[in-house]
């Protein structure tokens, strides 16, 4: 059975919707120069030098900070929502690092290495990133504080007593992980500094898929959801890909 058809649109000629897309095609330059200027501040923010040795448990032993750079100036980290003793990792980040997974041999053509982080032991990490076929690097910070020192692990007695500090504000959140996503370079001298993160929506920036949804008939088609996300399944949750096995 067919799934339901968007509202039934508005038509026109095809000399009319030319018209509308040339007219709509300005709007969409206009915005991809203010994005465009727009990342161009986000470059020029000062960068705060890392004061901490953060030491992550990873597959191949123990790691810094600076070892996830893997000879490269620049890191991306994906700040994964898995803390210790869970079944299975949040689908959300899941649904992120769907999109991620791919691009680290890309990123390393422009001198980035990416690496995901949790607060999970790694025992716990490993079995989860095998079930959902993941080649990245993904390391614990269990023990080091990385993940409360970047405001994406909260103590449960801070959550039950009310704001916790996440997305540069003070405000109430129902769990004690959160997601995100920060940037680091790393100078001639060894010397590793903190220069970006994101918190929020503001990580749809890795989510191809909402990007591709925007440009369809129905949209994001979240409205009806008391979570906008609550359609999105681990990948190996979905009907469709279970009839496809």
């Amino acid at each position: 059975m067919p799934a339901k058809s968007p509202t039934k649109p508005r038509t026109a000629t095809p000399a009319a919707w030319l018209t509308a897309r040339r007219q709509l095609l300005r709007a969409e330059k206009a915005h991809q120069r203010r994005g465009d200027a727009l990342a161009a501040r986000r470059r020029e923010l000062p960068w705060v030098k890392i004061g901490k040795d953060y030491v992550f448990d990873s597959p191949k032993g123990r790691v810094s900070l600076a070892g996830l750079f893997a000879g490269r100036s620049q890191l991306v980290v994906q700040h994964f929502m898995l803390g210790a003793g869970w079944e299975e990792g949040c689908k959300s980040c899941s649904y992120m690092l769907d999109h991620l997974s791919a691009t680290p041999v890309h990123l390393a053509a422009r001198d980035v290495s990416f690496a995901v982080v949790s607060r999970a032991p790694l025992a716990e990490i490993l079995p989860f990133k095998k079930r959902m076929g993941w080649d990245v690097n993904w390391v614990s910070a269990a023990g080091t504080g990385f993940n409360e020192d970047f405001h994406v692990s909260f103590d449960p007695a801070a959550v039950a007593q009310g704001p916790v500090r996440y997305n540069y504000a003070l405000r109430p959140f129902p769990y004690e992980e959160a997601p995100g996503i920060s940037v680091f370079a790393r100078d001639e001298t060894g010397a590793v500094y903190h220069t970006y993160s994101t918190y929020g929506r503001g990580v749809e920036v890795a989510m191809g898929t909402y990007h591709l949804l925007d440009l369809v008939p129905k949209g994001r088609d979240e409205a009806k959801f008391d979570y906008g996300m609550e359609w999105v399944r681990h990948h190996d949750r979905y009907r469709h890909a279970r009839r496809r096995s």
